[in-house]
């Protein structure tokens, strides 16, 4: 007879997420740069997006991890180091090197099949985009000045052809970016870039299932199918046998969460057998892209807060506003604001503010607190 599944309150299952996500410390990676390359490896990935209202979320992300982070030491990590580098996830994100491995796939896949996106890309142009990537070095697009220019057949396209023929190899690992300032990425041959002798080996699909499992378990805590395949539903059956194995060898439980009991959750046993700690204090003002955030249904379940990303609705339309930042208060998310940055007058603006929860004057002290210190970081070099 297999064990009956754990039950879990919602609030154990809150605080074991936000302690996974290390958001319950107030520096769980140091402060020094090394701290970068130790955040995006335990979180797998730090996502990018182009958005610039307020400071880039993978800046962000850091930051609400790593108070004194400095987006040199990404830069650093990216260029120097060449610990982390960029790839698609769910969404183009920062990875580090050495999950390189478990990427190699997915970019064979898109040499063997390319997407329709990359379907007017020719493969003469390629060749000669290696060829000049080899003789001149490194590229921007705004490099190339002697393009043909087209019109834009997408709102995100370039008049300049060669982007596409560089974001077609970027995707199929012939091309790395190796810097970037702001969204204006510069591309490298990928073994120039990482100086490889030898490409590394490919994980096999086994240890790609094991990877993305291993990964939601220590930035989770409590995993189910869908926080584990997010917007990678292919990815389903394997990780769903590869559990099934998990519990049979009892390195893995089924856990029922309050209120949620039809979604199945796993966890390991030492997760749920650790003493629960004091609940969260710390205040966050996060990104709508922290992983904390990003999926949406698992947050609902958790925190029952829908968080409503705006950006693209008409002004009427809105109600939290146009770029609006949840606000975690210990372990609950009790407003949402909507910030700008006016760079140029050198301050952060309110735009709307959204109260979810009633809180005393002691907690608002302590959002108006880190509110300042948010200011700080948008307006920092």
């Amino acid at each position: 007879m297999p064990k009956s599944p754990i039950s879990l309150s919602t609030n154990r299952a809150r605080h074991i997420w936000i302690a996974a996500q290390k958001l319950d410390s107030a520096a769980p990676f140091g402060n020094e740069a090394e701290a970068t390359l130790g955040a995006i490896s335990h979180l797998g990935y730090v996502q990018i997006d182009t958005i610039n209202v307020i400071e880039r979320c993978h800046h962000h992300i850091l930051w609400s991890r790593i108070p004194g982070y400095q987006r040199s030491h990404l830069a650093q990590a990216q260029s120097v180091d060449k610990s982390v580098f960029e790839y698609w996830t769910h969404a183009l994100s920062y990875v580090p090197v050495a999950d390189l491995p478990f990427f190699l796939g997915a970019m064979k896949q898109h040499r063997d099949n390319p997407t329709r996106w990359f379907g007017s890309v020719a493969p003469d142009e390629a060749k000669k985009m290696l060829k000049r990537l080899r003789d001149e070095g490194p590229l921007s697009i705004r490099d190339i000045g002697d393009d043909e220019l087209v019109d834009k057949n997408h709102p995100w396209a370039s008049r300049k052809p060669s982007k596409r023929v560089l974001e077609m190899m970027f995707y199929q690992g012939h091309v790395t970016i190796g810097q970037r300032q702001g969204m204006l990425k510069t591309y490298d041959l990928t073994g120039r870039h990482f100086a490889w002798e030898r490409q590394p080996k490919p994980a096999t699909e086994n240890q790609v299932t094991a990877y993305l499992l291993d990964r939601a378990l220590r930035s989770q805590g409590i995993v189910s199918l869908d926080s584990i395949c997010h917007l990678v539903p292919s990815r389903k059956p394997a990780v769903k046998e590869l559990i099934e194995r998990r519990v049979r060898q009892k390195t893995l439980v089924e856990v029922r969460i309050e209120g949620a009991e039809k979604v199945p959750h796993w966890a390991q046993p030492q997760t749920l057998t650790a003493e629960a700690s004091e609940p969260p204090t710390l205040v966050h003002i996060l990104s709508p892209f922290d992983p904390l955030i990003i999926q949406r249904k698992r947050l609902k379940l958790v925190f029952d807060y829908d968080h409503l990303f705006e950006a693209y609705l008409p002004a009427a339309k809105r109600q939290f506003g146009y770029f609006a930042l949840p606000v975690l208060q210990g372990d609950r998310i009790v407003a949402a604001i909507d910030l700008k940055t006016d760079r140029a007058a050198r301050k952060l603006l309110i735009q709307k503010w959204t109260w979810l929860e009633d809180v005393g004057a002691e907690e608002k002290a302590a959002i108006d607190e880190t509110l300042g210190r948010f200011e700080t970081f948008q307006l920092g070099a």
